[in-house]
């Protein structure tokens, strides 16, 4: 019996039944998918987006999303007055409140707890349903089961998350359910049938089904004990659940979302085929999500690129799925009513239209009962302009062909590659400052599947890359992961030597360095063996106080810094050390021309984009069928922790290889004037002031 059967297996009683009956899982959900069809209301195709030829409504249509998380006592608001608050915002899609911990509709289904506020003969959900849909605005149902009353509990302690000791985790007096219990692989889908036969929802949106290690306080819970999880993890690993969360735990929690994620998708399926999931496992959803959001034990600095990081990845990595990094008002779970800056909103949501994902936005509570209004009244005309030319925000793809393996980042949607994540947002802040078009990717599968010229990785060296690179790919390997291929024979790891350094030797590889003889090196690094004179070569810990003493012992090892090595038709240069790191903390001019010279050295042809512009200005160059768009943000206004409006940005030039007879810049409306340089066209755009969009003919 395989995993996924087991889990299956362990789940069956007679609420499974009530939808499998005894057949096994890919049976079950290939009836799922196509039972019921002839029978759904058609799909209305409201939205500006491609020809109508899919019957999916998300695919391929412009997405202005609004989430308002409601409380319990919003159950009791008017759902037409509810309708028109979102309305004046310009959305067309609303994430509702429907059911889980708390029902926003009336049920009769056992441990359904509905809201006490919702009055006599009112149901919440299923008016503003209703409504939403007269106006044309899709209405996706919210769920969380993540969390149950103490009655549930009582009844049934085994559905529940199990904490080491054998206790519940609690929080305000609910139960942490586990994935692996009747709640969510029984109860919720008894619920979800009942919903899902009765309204006509464009969506379903399952809030935090897998086990969290920490509650909303930060609490540290560790990992759930459960009988279920027990049994389960001893199948795939002949042993007991691990003390703490690691690598092996990692991918069994998302395997059991996966397995309940494709159960979810096969009830939809056969209640509402015309429904999107929104959120699971990336690989099987139809609308990958993630969130950009603040909290106070952030490390810093502060990440700028939050949304851009997450919608380049998403959309990337899982190109059959649409794409939505939903922007979170507020500064903490703690702080719910308390909104980020005004200029941090709206760079978000700039961020996810200009690399193909969803606008969207979330808020606590309703419109009419904010506490701070700053971010509503940012975003309302900014969805107002992506609605008046929301022509050009749908289908938009990324055609880099320099791509950037992602960390696995805590929290989001997508598995990544193991790895720090600082090393990571060093390159993505570097390849973004330089203008450097790219995808960003946390997997793998795309090989042979892409055209790509260059591959960055700051983890993990997998296998498959040896295969990229002997086909005449190039690959940068920038940590000190021990590569699954060899590149150069290790001799030894030097662990966070104080004070260290690496020489600049190669200057006509390294040829803006004329100023800069040396990089200064923190963390580890690891000492391999190369042939000939290397390029960079590290300088161990010398003295470095008393003053009068500096520098004494300093001595060039001569031990690479660098290997630069021919595979087959490719190449590969390794720095064994996390230099990707050390420019996100740091922002060394050393660091990045270093990486700047290496970068230019193995694109092939060279850049495809060159522009003039300032490092903050982010862009990116997106292909619309047949039309390509060049997105600026002017991020000039972020510094430190703080967000400000930009100042305005004069006279950029942008080069891009291609022949291009036109450009308009649809924000301000204007034609920009076009010339030719060699192979690549040049672009003027005058000025730039928070965001531009510039169409390409």
């Amino acid at each position: 019996m395989t995993f996924y059967e087991l889990i299956f297996k362990l789940n069956e009683d007679k609420s499974n039944q009530k939808f499998g009956e005894s057949m096994n899982r890919r049976d079950f959900l290939k009836t799922g998918a196509v039972a019921a069809a002839a029978t759904m209301p058609g799909v209305r195709m409201a939205f500006a987006g491609s020809d109508g030829s899919s019957s999916d409504w998300w695919r391929g249509k412009a997405i202005r999303w609004l989430q308002t998380n409601l409380r319990e006592p919003d159950a009791a608001i008017d759902p037409i007055k509810y309708v028109d608050e979102i309305s004046e915002l310009n959305v067309n899609t609303a994430l509702v409140n429907a059911g889980g911990i708390t029902a926003y509709y009336p049920t009769d289904i056992e441990f359904a707890h509905v809201s006490a506020y919702m009055p006599k003969g009112q149901d919440t959900f299923g008016e503003i349903l209703a409504e939403a849909h007269a106006r044309d605005i899709r209405v996706v149902s919210r769920w969380d089961f993540s969390k149950a009353r103490k009655e549930v509990y009582d009844a049934h302690p085994e559905w529940f998350f199990t904490k080491e000791d054998g206790s519940p985790a609690i929080y305000n007096g609910v139960y942490q359910v586990c994935i692996n219990g009747g709640w969510i692989q029984q109860k919720s889908l008894e619920i979800l049938d009942e919903a899902l036969g009765r309204y006509d929802v464009d969506g379903c949106f399952f809030n935090n089904f897998l086990n969290p290690t920490h509650d909303y306080a930060g609490t540290y819970l560790g990992i759930c004990h459960c009988d279920n999880c027990q049994t389960l993890y001893n199948k795939k690993y002949g042993r007991s659940v691990p003390k703490d969360p690691d690598a092996d735990y990692r991918v069994f929690m998302r395997e059991c979302g996966q397995v309940f994620s494709e159960k979810i998708i096969g009830l939809m399926r056969a209640k509402r085929p015309s429904a999107a999931l929104i959120g699971g496992t990336p690989k099987i959803t139809d609308i990958v999500y993630g969130e950009s959001s603040t909290g106070l034990d952030r490390p810093l600095p502060l990440w700028p690129y939050t949304a851009s990081d997450n919608v380049n990845k998403w959309r990337n990595s899982y190109p059959q799925a649409e794409v939505m990094c939903q922007s979170m008002q507020f500064l903490d779970f703690a702080w719910r009513f308390s909104a980020v800056p005004r200029a941090e909103i709206s760079t978000r949501i700039w961020q996810s239209v200009a690399n193909g994902g969803f606008a969207a936005y979330s808020m606590n509570g309703t419109l009419s009962d904010l506490k701070n209004r700053s971010a509503a009244q940012t975003v309302k005309p900014i969805y107002q302009w992506l609605k008046d030319h929301q022509e050009y925000y749908y289908d938009q793809r990324n055609e880099a062909r320099v791509v950037l393996l992602a960390t696995s980042q805590g929290g989001q949607s997508g598995a990544g590659f193991e790895g720090s994540t600082e090393a990571y947002r060093g390159i993505f802040r570097f390849l973004t400052e330089q203008h450097i078009p790219f995808a960003s990717m946390t997997h793998l599968d795309w090989i042979g599947q892409r055209d790509v010229d260059l591959v960055i990785t700051t983890g993990p060296v997998p296998k498959e890359l040896e295969d990229y690179v002997k086909n005449g790919g190039n690959l940068i390997v920038a940590s000190s992961w021990e590569p699954e291929f060899e590149i150069a024979p290790i001799v030894k790891r030097w662990e966070e030597p104080d004070g260290a350094y690496f020489k600049v030797h190669d200057r006509k590889l390294f040829n803006t360095m004329e100023d800069i003889d040396v990089a200064m090196m923190h963390g580890d690094f690891l000492e391999v063996e190369a042939d000939g004179k290397p390029a960079l070569t590290f300088v161990p810990p010398a003295l470095y106080a008393p003053p009068e003493f500096v520098g004494l012992g300093w001595e060039d090892s001569g031990k690479p810094g660098m290997i630069m090595k021919q595979m087959g038709r490719g190449t590969v240069a390794w720095l064994p050390w996390d230099i990707g790191g050390l420019y996100h903390l740091h922002s060394l001019e050393s660091h990045r021309e270093i990486l700047t010279n290496l970068v230019d050295h193995l694109i092939p042809e060279g850049r495809d984009l060159r522009s003039n512009a300032h490092p903050s200005v982010a862009m990116s160059l997106m292909r619309q069928h047949n039309r390509h768009h060049l997105h600026l943000i002017n991020m000039s206004g972020h510094s430190d922790t703080a967000y400000f409006e930009p100042v305005p940005v004069q006279d950029i030039e942008v080069e891009i290889r291609g022949k291009f007879s036109k450009a308009r810049a649809i924000r301000t409306d204007k034609g920009l004037n076009v010339s030719r340089k060699g192979e690549f066209t040049v672009i003027e755009l005058p000025s730039l002031e928070e965001y531009e969009l510039i169409e390409l003919t």
